[in-house]
């Protein structure tokens, strides 16, 4: 599952809605979500079955994301998403 963040999301209150509707995919079985944050040029990446359970894990300047193991030979690149 992909979330990308828009100009109308920016700010505290606009990433805490897209945190809880990332929490609620979560809660309902994603296995694997990207947040897209081209502001902050940031990814922030939930995996709901990581062993030990985690947080959402922060990559910051990322170029490109693979989705693997999840998701074999899944990846996106991100500079024309940070590009705009």
């Amino acid at each position: 599952m992909v979330e990308l963040a828009s100009p109308s999301d920016e700010g505290p209150r606009g990433l805490s809605a897209l945190r809880q509707k990332m929490a609620s995919y979560e809660r309902n079985g994603a296995r694997l979500g990207w947040l897209l944050i081209p502001a902050e040029r940031a990814v922030e990446i939930w995996e709901p079955l990581a062993d030990p359970p985690a947080p959402p894990r922060r990559l910051e300047a990322a170029s490109r994301l693979n989705a693997d193991p999840h998701f074999p030979g899944l990846a996106v690149d991100l500079e024309e998403i940070w590009a705009g």
